[in-house]
Formats: C-alpha cells, structure tokens, sequence
C-alpha cells in the first residue's frame, strides 16, 4: 500500500476529504512533495510556523538537546535548563503580573489548566465567553467555543458557561460575583478576523477588576508576532490576568503554555498539592526548539516588518469576487461569496502551488498566514496566484 492509502486507512480522519498531499520537506516558506513540487504556504501550520520551516537555529537547538537529553519528569523534582530559560525568556517579554510560566503540550491544554486555575483561584465556577471564539477541542476548552455546530455533538458539557457576542455590552453586563473567569481570544481568529474595540476591552478589563473576576486572553494564535506586536494585547493597552500560548510557542514543536503571576500560580500547589500535572508538558526538547524560535524572532525583529507586509497583501488583493478583507497583521480573512467559492478557490491555488486554508467559523472566507518570514516577492507571487484562481 502506498503511504497514501495508509494515511486514509490507518490514520484517524477528521474531514471527509483530506487534502492528502504527502510532503517530504519542508523548508523556508515552501513546502515540497513527493513529486518535487513547491507549495508556497500561506497557512504556516496555522500560525505555528512564524519563522519559516526548519529554520537551521530550531533544528540545531533540537539536535542539541536530544543528544544532552530528552523525557527525564517534566513536572517533579528535577531542574531542566530548557523548561526554566524558556520560562525566563517568556517573562522577560511579558508584563510584570506574567511572570510564572505552566508549559503544556499544546493550546488546547493551556485553555484547561487556565480555567482550572480561574476557579481554584477565585473559588467561583462561572465562566464567561464569546460566540464565534475557539480555544481548542478538548472538553473543556469545547464548554467554553462559542459555536453550537461543534459543541452540539459532544454534549452534555461543562455546566456554568455563559456565551455572549464579542464586542457586545452584554458580555460586560453579565460579569458579577460569581464569574470566576472571563476567556476570550484579543482578537477572534476563526470568526474570520474580529478585532476587539479598544474602549470595550478597556471596560472588560475594568469590570473584571472590579468584580474580582480574571481576565484570561487567548493569544495561541496571535502571539509572536502575528499582529505586528510581540503580543496581540499590546495593539490595545489592556493586560490580562492569564494569557494562553500555544502555535508558535514551540517553534514547530507541540507546545503551549497558560502564564499568570506567580501568587495565583501557587494556588495550584496546594489543597490538593499537584493541582495540575502533566507527563509531557514542557518537554525540554520542545522548549529548546521554541526558545531557539523566540530568539530568532526577536533577533531578527520579525514583528516590525508584519504591518508593511499586511499593507502589501491589502493593496493587491482586489477582485470583483472578494466580498470583504478583515485583518490584523498578517492574519488575513478573504470573504468570498460562499462557503463553495472558497473550495473551489483553493483547489485550484493548490493546483497552482499555493497552498491556503479556510476558518472554522468562516468558511466563506481564505485564511491567510503565512510565516512571518514571507518575503515580496512571494506575497505578490501569492497574489497572483490567487487573484488568477478567482
């Protein structure tokens, strides 16, 4: 059988028609297949990729690190210099209250403990979230995703959450003694783009203050660069309580993190000691690969050129069929006319050697994210190509 046919006999399918190009390489911001030919990638493993595919610093990092060591006990005993300088590094970039860093493996798993830690904290239950927002598939984080399309399914779910619109006075409204937590993404990602007002931000962050409710920002997809600035919270001047990381994260490894200040941390230690544990979280060659990444981020001040490249996009992205652009840095929905448009849009990209990707809560609308290395050439390349498969 050819690994395609094992793909699709062996390997647990999520969609009833996978794209099911087998790629041998991936390097830069091209991915490569069987057959020899390139994709360019617009999609960056959906926003995990920031600096380019198998950047030579990530891989030395990683070779490094499995020849010193990999799984020893990520969450014991034992000082792991990755786990603690990638901890350090984040808490350097971060404000002054996120300090204390909990890696796990993947942003799904930052959304749980996060409000684990909203409740064992506050000793409330209540939670608060948006219509149109993700925060991952696991049960939880499904309780608080703000579509009845993919929760319906799985029910019953998590009691105690409470879904309103983003930007809405109501969701401010409904924070009241009992809201242990109110989750959101700083900017909704698989609505198609949604970008907070800042005057609603800024009473949500002072209505949570005043109620003692935590404020927890969803930056998995967001964060490192995505939107111009280090972190999506610093377009708008309104600094959570907990702040999720993921995609990046791990600079092409599986990771993600949950960070707060270190006071609320410590409430996991105790009553009941070990309040949350996981066996790979924090995985010291995971954290090497990603702090290699965020040194290449910062070094190579990657972020300061996302707005121009935006600009870029926006200017030569015009076609009678875009019905909409929405974005923020370069996470770009492009809203076409239908669900059946965009399908048929992207097939033909693919045909063409681009290879881009639609939104959970948009299917009308083409995902653009490409790493944030894309240079101008291949913006206008990508360009091109889709403009010519419209």
């Amino acid at each position: 059988m050819t690994n395609r046919e094992l793909f699709l006999r062996h390997v647990a399918q999520t969609s009833p028609a996978p794209v099911a190009i087998e790629i041998v390489s991936a390097k830069g911001n091209y991915l490569c297949d069987t057959e020899g030919k390139k994709y360019l990638d617009l999609i960056g493993g959906i926003s995990v990729c920031n600096i380019g595919h198998s950047h030579p610093a990530v891989v030395e990092a990683v070779k490094k690190q499995a020849e010193n060591y990999m799984h020893i006990m990520v969450y014991g005993e034992l000082v792991q210099s990755p786990q603690v300088q990638y901890a350090r590094l984040l808490a350097d970039h971060l404000p002054a209250n996120l300090d204390c860093i909990y890696f796990t493996n993947s942003g799904a798993e930052a959304t749980e403990g996060a409000l684990k830690l909203a409740r064992r904290a506050t000793g409330r239950t209540d939670i608060i979230s948006c219509n149109k927002s993700y925060h991952g598939n696991t049960l939880g984080a499904l309780s608080v995703m703000g579509d009845e399309y993919w929760r319906s399914a799985f029910r019953p779910l998590m009691p105690g959450v409470w879904h309103y619109d983003f930007n809405s006075s109501q969701l401010i409204d409904a924070i009241n003694a009992r809201t242990a937590c109110v989750i959101i993404e700083t900017i909704q990602g698989e609505a198609g783009v949604i970008t907070p007002d800042p005057d609603w931000l800024k009473q949500l962050r002072e209505k949570c203050t005043a109620t003692g409710a935590l404020l927890i920002f969803d930056e998995i997809q967001f964060g490192f660069g995505r939107t111009g600035r280090l972190w999506g919270f610093e377009n708008y001047g309104v600094i959570p309580d907990i702040v999720l990381l993921g995609k990046a994260l791990g600079g092409g490894m599986p990771m993600g993190a949950f960070v707060s200040s270190h006071t609320l941390m410590q409430t996991l230690t105790y009553n009941p000691v070990l309040g949350h544990i996981t066996t790979f979280g924090g995985h010291p060659v995971c954290c090497a690969a990603g702090m290699a990444a965020m040194h290449v981020l910062l070094d190579e001040c990657l972020a300061d050129a996302v707005p121009a490249k935006e600009q870029l996009f926006l200017s030569l992205l015009k076609h009678p069929s875009i019905k909409a652009i929405r974005s923020k840095g370069l996470l770009i929905a492009v809203q076409l006319e239908s669900a059946e448009h965009v399908c048929q849009t992207l097939q033909r990209c693919l045909q063409k050697g681009l290879f881009s990707d639609w939104f959970l809560f948009a299917p009308d609308c083409i995902r653009i994210a490409p790493p944030l290395t894309i240079t101008e050439e291949e913006i206008r390349l990508a360009c091109d190509i889709l403009l010519s498969s419209l």
